[in-house]
């Protein structure tokens, strides 16, 4: 399943269209062109509907939020609505601030989208309410691993999207099917914006197996966490996070489909 989807994103070379994280906006750039695909990025209302008109995926980061932003983003994503084109959501430091725990619910209500991706903190918010966390970064040990998956598995089914949950190790789930994945390493906690990156790739290998959702959303999780491995193998001991960033971006453009498939830790459960 992975290699297959992994497989048909570069002769695919879908654009992608990112409202994003403005600290992460090059990197997010990157990984997209690293994978494979084409990166655009238009946050101004007037015109970011027609971009994501031309475009096979559209990705919502709400990192470095405000009002305008998030009115680009609602423009968007009816647009994508209306012409069946994926939608991807990362609701960066939802229950840190009242401006983006509200956005998140604004998106949730006016899009419909084929994929959700964030820690634990932000999922807990999206699925329970709006629950101050004081910060982007989940909180290790404030939901059991069975719970995490319920809970995972109850916002899909209410949103009907496939919901990725990801830290030291991921869940996939689209309420009736469920992946877990391990591996990674320490270094991709110590570059900004690997969880930004992740949600570009998400939005690009949607774009180039939209019929298969769940199996795209894995395979993104998957390949980010296998190239994490790569890029800190490839480190030279005298080197550090400036250029594991470099290494990362690397792997995932020398990522191809039978190493994702012999690396990638992963299992359906």
């Amino acid at each position: 399943m992975l290699q297959r989807c992994f497989e048909a994103l570069r002769p695919a070379r879908p654009m992608v269209h990112c409202i994003t994280n403005s600290v992460t906006i090059n990197d997010c750039a990157n990984v997209l062109l690293a994978a494979g695909a084409r990166p655009i990025m238009a946050d101004d209302p007037e015109e970011s509907a027609e971009i994501t008109a031309a475009c096979r995926a559209l990705v919502l980061n709400l990192g470095m939020l405000s009002p305008r932003k998030l009115e680009a983003m609602v423009k968007s994503g009816h647009q994508a609505n209306r012409m069946g084109i994926p939608v991807v959501l990362d609701p960066v430091g939802a229950g840190a601030s009242t401006l983006r725990t509200r956005a998140a619910y604004t998106l949730l209500e006016e899009v419909r989208f084929a994929a959700v991706r964030g820690n634990g903190s932000e999922i807990r918010v999206l699925a329970a309410g709006g629950e101050n966390h004081g910060g982007v970064d989940a909180a290790p040990g404030e939901c059991a691993p069975e719970q995490e998956r319920a809970m995972a598995e109850a916002l899909a089914r209410r949103i009907h999207a496939v919901v990725a949950v990801t830290g030291e190790t991921d869940l996939v789930t689209d309420g009736a099917r469920a992946a877990r994945c391990l591996g990674g390493c320490a270094e991709m906690g110590l570059v900004t914006g690997t969880g930004c990156m992740l949600s570009a790739l998400t939005g690009a290998l949607l774009a180039a197996s939209p019929e298969q959702p769940f199996a795209a959303v894995c395979t993104a999780v998957c390949a980010m966490k296998t190239a994490g491995e790569l890029a800190r193998a490839a480190l030279a001991p005298d080197e550090g996070s400036g250029s594991y960033r470099v290494r990362l971006i690397d792997a995932v453009n020398r990522l191809d489909g039978p190493t994702l498939a012999a690396r990638a830790q992963w299992e359906e459960l």
